[in-house]
């Protein structure tokens, strides 16, 4: 079946790579998937003409607004992949909300990537109950073995003069809710105090404005340091290389950021928000922190405790291992988009 897929494909973000693996799925089963950026295209007339130009039977889109959207209408059947934007940001707005309750409407499925954000959905379009199915998100890592974590840190202006540098990382794109300055003051007070310890932000410019501010405020912040975008086996070395991966989102859907770290064995330090308490267990996964000053005292304490770091990752790598397996996610993706096919040929 020649399949169109729809999702924000801005590099080295998780959508795209969540997109780029659903797609690998979709094609291990011989469908033909086209994927396609949803912002390359301006209304679902547009998206009409490539279905009939590229003869396409079904369609698939990440994000049920920015995606969704853009199916409505059609003659080919189609399902939809929740995103955390539309939950947590698009459904506050009424207009938003409205088009995607009737994108639900004819949608043949709906995958939610855990069982709070299907009931998050079912509160939000009660008539979508049924057709939402929960799948994890799968996790595969794949660092770079030839990565040069001395060079990286060089370009990042990180004295490497002490006998151990320790370097938090924060990956994220620059946007408000992730909320990239939320520890910056008290990583500074504390880095005032040790100052072989660095918080280190990666991630790509998505919002320009907030960008510029964060560059000013992360510019006058000792110990801080921001750092664009890497491709993914780099981001991986350099995951591995790091002392815990940091997450201080004011909302999330699934942070695949946390999920590589537990896979690569690297502890997580994860603000106390749903999104994140979902896939971390205090003190057993993971730490989860509800304001800078507790995240320096939990960091402070994983830095003192090997056997809770050992605890950590042990735990960390065995959740990944059961829950979020690549194999169980393509399986469940082919026998979705099997659906859709039966309804083409109807």
């Amino acid at each position: 079946m020649r399949l169109l897929f729809l999702a924000v494909l801005r590099r080295h973000t998780g959508n795209a790579v969540t997109a780029e693996r659903v797609r690998d799925h979709l094609e291990a089963a011989g469908h033909v998937c086209l994927l396609k950026d949803a912002f390359d295209f301006d209304s679902p007339s547009d998206v009409a003409s490539l279905i009939t130009a590229e003869n396409l039977q079904a369609a698939l889109a990440l994000h049920l607004y920015r995606g969704g959207r853009l199916l409505q209408g059609h003659r080919v059947p189609f399902g939809i992949i929740f995103g955390g934007t539309d939950l947590n940001e698009d459904a506050q707005e009424e207009e938003k909300n409205r088009v995607m309750g009737r994108v639900l409407q004819e949608a043949r499925f709906a995958v939610a990537f855990s069982e709070s954000m299907k009931e998050t959905a079912q509160r939000r379009w009660p008539h979508a109950k049924g057709k939402i199915f929960v799948q994890s998100q799968g996790i595969t890592t794949t660092p770079n073995t030839a990565f040069s974590w001395s060079g990286f840190l060089q370009c990042a202006e990180i004295d490497q003069s002490a006998d151990c540098v320790h370097v938090f990382l924060l990956v994220c794109g620059l946007r408000r809710v992730k909320d990239p300055l939320f520890l910056v003051d008290a990583f500074s007070e504390w880095h005032r105090d040790e100052g072989d310890v660095y918080l280190m932000i990666v991630g790509p410019e998505v919002d320009p404005v907030f960008t510029q501010e964060v560059k000013a405020i992360v510019g006058r912040a000792p110990g801080v340091r921001l750092m664009p975008e890497l491709p993914q086996d780099d981001l991986h070395a350099v995951v591995k290389k790091c002392r815990a991966v940091v997450n201080s989102s004011v909302s999330e859907g699934m942070s695949a950021a946390i999920l590589e770290a537990m896979d690569l064995e690297v502890p997580v330090l994860a603000r106390n928000i749903p999104g994140n308490a979902a896939l971390v267990k205090h003190g057993v996964t993971g730490l989860l922190f509800s304001d800078p000053e507790e995240f320096v005292q939990l960091a402070q304490r994983l830095l003192s405790d090997p056997a809770l770091e050992k605890e950590l990752v042990a735990n960390g790598k065995e959740y990944v291992r059961l829950c979020h397996s690549c194999q169980v996610e393509r399986d469940v993706y082919q026998h979705l988009i099997g659906k859709l096919e039966r309804n083409s040929e109807e």
